[in-house]
């Protein structure tokens, strides 16, 4: 990147960015675990466990914490969320199983489930406890292609049946975006790797990193191959602004910067801007501006078309950034980027509002001084890497279209994440992995 208006290196020292960048929500120690979990009423019909997307027994593992029995208390998320560690520290709880907590109500607060669940998980790996084994090898082989958290909770559940999984892996790192697209203050101390390990511990999971679907092998390829075949293989392309300016010196997509800094051992190297503009209102927008302000950013400015409560990103998160001193500014669309022969010098918003539940614009014109725009508006499937085979494989709206058992429209094929969902959570994208494990079982005559 060359020289832009107001970017410097070493903005802040590294002392300051690891303080900046420790764990922003502290554990839970024993006794505090012991006191929250009493306060669960341990619900016959939970409706915490209807608002789990991987249909967490939320009760059982709570009631077992409050009884001392934290393995049965991990065991129980495990089974269901292999990735119940990221999920604690990462999963918008507050719209999720806090919010349907019997105890949320105006006069009292939901029992803090995720961080319980963290609690438990934590405990096992501290304890170096892998409570997960193998059925007795079936010989059937499965090609996974993506080694992210749909991808990895698909080969968990297919080798604990006893099958052999290949996993392949466009980038260096397995994780997807647990490894390259969360905030660093969410998930620090390596978590991401440590989490695989995890995983890979039960045997039968092979993991091939920089193997890149379209380049190094085909979808028709792994078919011929494997008896099944499971895509797990994200979003590879990123929404435009379409605006004038766009390609200018300065202007970044918010998930390339955020991949380079879960990268970067000594975060104070980074390049850091004054004044940076992030576009965007979902989770990626604010962990953007989060991270580019604990960088040492002055200021950053999060721009929204529309109001805050539409935003995708919760109000918890939202609350996150305006404490990091984030400015949320809305009913603002982009407009122009301006630039010199350095780059970046600001940014042109025209003022929106709604007309008959039409957003439109109003001709008012706004503009904000930038050394840095971050694109977070959102990422699309492009299906050309998909091969011919593409043609067969049913692509809807850059989705890849399954039933309820994550099939695709081509037989022995099936498919979870966000290339199903568009972009959605973690939580998600595990589930989507563990139905289609499930599935694929099936497929190959198990019970």
């Amino acid at each position: 990147m060359k020289e832009q208006h107001d970017i410097e290196m070493f903005r802040l020292g590294r002392p300051e960015v690891e303080a900046n960048f420790c764990d922003i929500t502290p554990p839970l120690d024993f006794k505090k675990s012991q006191i929250e979990s009493m306060r669960c009423y341990f619900c016959y019909d939970a409706p915490c466990i209807k608002a789990c997307p991987t249909d967490i027994d939320i009760p059982s593992f709570i009631r077992k914490i409050s009884t001392e029995n934290i393995k049965g208390a991990a065991v129980d998320i495990l089974k269901e969320n292999i990735m119940g560690g990221t999920c604690a520290r990462v999963c918008p709880v507050e719209t999720l199983c806090e919010n349907a907590c019997v105890r949320n109500t105006s006069e009292d607060k939901p029992v803090t489930i995720g961080r319980l669940q963290r609690y438990a998980t934590d405990w096992l790996f501290k304890n170096k406890i892998q409570p997960f084994s193998r059925a007795a090898k079936t010989g059937h082989k499965i090609a996974v292609v993506g080694a992210g958290p749909a991808g990895l909770s698909c080969a968990h559940r297919l080798a604990m049946k006893g099958h052999d999984v290949d996993v392949f892996e466009a980038k260096p790192k397995s994780g997807g975006l647990n490894e390259y697209g969360l905030a660093a203050y969410k998930v620090v101390d390596d978590w991401s790797q440590k989490e695989i390990q995890f995983i890979l511990e039960i045997g039968g999971i092979k993991i091939h990193n920089n193997q890149i679907l379209g380049r190094d092998f085909t979808l028709e390829s792994l078919r011929k191959k494997y008896e099944a075949v499971f895509l797990g293989i994200g979003l590879n392309g990123t929404n435009s602004l379409n605006v004038e300016g766009e390609t200018a010196s300065g202007v970044m997509d918010a998930v390339d910067y955020i991949a380079k800094l879960r990268q970067t051992e000594d975060l104070s190297s980074l390049m850091v801007p004054r004044r940076a503009v992030v576009i965007g209102g979902g989770n990626t927008a604010i962990d953007i501006a989060v991270q580019v302000k604990k960088l040492g950013a002055e200021e950053v400015t999060l721009v929204y078309r529309r109001d805050e409560a539409q935003m995708k990103a919760t109000w918890h998160e939202r609350e996150i950034a305006k404490n990091a001193g984030v400015l949320i500014r809305t009913w603002l669309q982009p407009s122009k980027i301006l630039q010199d022969a350095k780059g970046v010098t600001a940014m042109e918003f025209e003022r929106t509002a709604l007309q008959k539940d039409k957003l439109v614009g109003l001709g008012e014109k706004v503009t904000m001084d930038a050394d840095m725009i971050f694109k977070a508006i959102g990422q699309t499937l492009i299906p050309t890497h998909l091969g011919d085979v593409a043609q067969v494989l049913e692509v809807s709206k850059g989705k890849i279209v399954v039933d309820e058992n994550q099939q695709t429209t081509l037989k022995g094929v099936y498919a979870g994440g966000d290339c199903v969902n568009g972009g959605d959570l973690t939580v998600t994208s595990v589930q989507h992995g563990k139905i289609a494990g499930e599935s694929i079982h099936k497929f190959l005559g198990g019970l």
